[in-house]
């Protein structure tokens, strides 16, 4: 079994989304990571995979990310537009978490998901790279 993997970053002031995702587009891992502990928190996510190629968007704070990323990393990092993200994002949290109970009554368009979703953005920045 391989560890190689893309690596996928939607970056922010505040808070990063990680993604791990594996080259036939399979979800491994994703995470919200503060800037505060951004070095730390990145090495620990990605410390047992092989990064084959980094896809980031352009969005907020990606020229001081790209730099950081180039200390960090030896593999190309490559921009994509991260427009309408976080929306591709809340889409894919229902499919990965359908609502159970009285919720599953309510269109998931009208549900606030219950967590962070810059990794699941950082997930859908990766699959649209690989449809690229």
């Amino acid at each position: 079994m391989s560890n190689k993997v893309l690596l996928g970053i939607d970056p922010g002031r505040s808070k990063t989304g990680l993604a791990l995702v594996d080259l036939q587009g399979n979800v491994i891992a994703y995470e919200v990571v503060l800037m505060i502990n951004f070095v730390e928190e990145f090495k620990n996510f990605i410390n047992d995979y092989e990064i084959e190629h980094c896809i980031m968007g352009n969005g907020t704070t990606s020229d001081s990310m790209e730099k950081t990323l180039q200390k960090l990393l030896t593999v190309p990092v490559t921009i994509v537009d991260e427009g309408h993200s976080t929306e591709e994002a809340r889409k894919l949290y229902w499919q990965v978490n359908p609502p159970k109970g009285l919720r599953k009554l309510l269109p998931t368009s009208m549900q606030v998901p219950p967590e962070n979703l810059d990794g699941l953005a950082a997930v859908v920045l990766v699959k649209r790279y690989l449809k690229m």
